[in-house]
C-alpha cells in the first residue's frame, strides 16, 4: 500500500487527537505509584479519554494479520484493554490486570491509542514506579535519547534507514539492544498505516520521507539481548532474556521545515 500524504488540516486534526494523548499521560502520571494495579490505570485511562469526546482504540482491537480466522485456529482475541501497560522484562502489548500491582522500582510503559473527531493519537511513555536502579534509569534515559535521535533524522531527503540507524547506533552504544519485530507505522483515520518504520539499520529500508507523511516513531530498547517472547494470551510479549525494556513514542508529521511532534 502506498504512503498516504497528509494535508495540513488534516495534520491539524491528527493534532489535536495527540494533544488529548499527552494530556492523558499527564493526568496518569499521578497515579503510577506503588500499590495501583495496571487494571486500574486502565480504567482512569479510559474515563478521562471519553470524558474528552474521544475513545480508546485498543480495546477490542485485531492487527490487520489477524482478523481472518484460518481454519484449524482460534480466533485472535481482540485486545481486552484501553491502553497497554507493559510492566519491566514486558517488551510491549501488556494487558492490564487487576493481579498486576506495580512495586517501588518498577517501570512500567503505557502505550495509549485513541480517535478523536475520527482521528489517531498514539503515543507511549516508560514510567519509573518511584527510585529505580541506576542501570535502570541508564535504561530510561537512552530510550529517550534513542527516539529523539530517531526524530532528528526524520527530514525531508533522508530515508527511513537514517531512523532506524541512528537509534540502533545510540541504543548500543549504551551497552543497549533494540527489539526487531515491532515497529512505527503510519497512522491518519486508521491506527495502522503505511510507512513501517524499522528501529534499526535495514538497507532495504530505502523510503525518501516527503512532507505530509505521518508515523510513529517508538523504539523499544532492552537492557539485556534484543530477543522477544509471547506469552499465551497471544498479546503480551517480553525479552527472552528476562531483562528489562523500556519504550518511548511520538507521533511526527514530516514538514518541509524537518518533524514536528503531533503528541505534544
Amino acid at each position: 500500500m502506498p504512503v498516504t500524504l497528509k494535508s495540513q488540516q488534516q495534520i491539524e486534526m491528527l493534532r489535536a487527537a495527540g494533544h488529548l494523548v499527552r494530556e492523558t499521560f499527564e493526568m496518569l502520571r499521578d497515579y503510577v505509584r506503588p500499590g495501583v494495579t495496571t487494571a486500574e490505570l486502565d480504567a482512569i485511562a479510559e474515563e478521562f479519554i471519553r470524558r474528552h469526546g474521544a475513545e480508546p482504540v485498543y480495546k477490542g482491537y485485531i492487527p490487520p494479520g489477524h482478523r481472518t480466522v484460518r481454519r484449524g485456529e482460534p480466533p485472535f482475541p481482540p485486545f481486552p484493554g484501553s491502553i497497554c501497560a507493559s510492566v519491566n522484562d514486558v517488551i510491549c502489548h501488556g494487558i492490564p490486570s487487576p493481579r498486576i500491582k506495580l512495586r517501588q522500582g518498577d517501570i512500567i510503559g503505557v502505550d495509549i491509542g485513541l480517535r478523536l473527531n475520527g482521528w489517531i493519537g498514539d503515543a507511549c511513555v516508560t514510567y519509573p514506579v518511584g527510585q529505580v536502579d541506576a542501570r535502570t534509569q541508564k535504561l530510561l534515559e537512552t530510550t529517550q535519547e534513542c527516539l529523539r535521535r530517531g526524530i532528528e533524522q526524520a527530514r525531508p531527503g533522508n530515508s527511513l534507514r537514517d531512523v532506524g540507524a541512528a537509534i540502533q547506533r545510540h541504543a548500543e552504544s549504551q551497552g543497549f539492544s533494540v527489539v526487531r519485530e515491532y515497529t512505527g507505522h503510519g497512522l491518519g483515520r486508521n491506527l495502522h498505516e503505511e510507512p513501517t518504520v524499522l528501529h534499526y539499520d535495514e538497507p532495504k529500508a530505502t523510503l525518501r520521507l516527503r512532507p505530509g507523511m505521518v508515523f510513529t516513531i517508538e523504539p523499544m530498547v532492552n537492557a539485556g539481548k534484543p530477543g522477544t517472547k509471547s506469552d499465551p494470551d497471544r498479546w503480551t510479549v517480553r525479552t527472552a532474556d528476562g531483562s528489562r525494556s523500556a519504550q518511548f513514542e511520538h507521533t511526527i508529521a514530516i514538514t518541509e521545515d524537518g518533524p514536528i511532534l503531533l503528541t505534544v
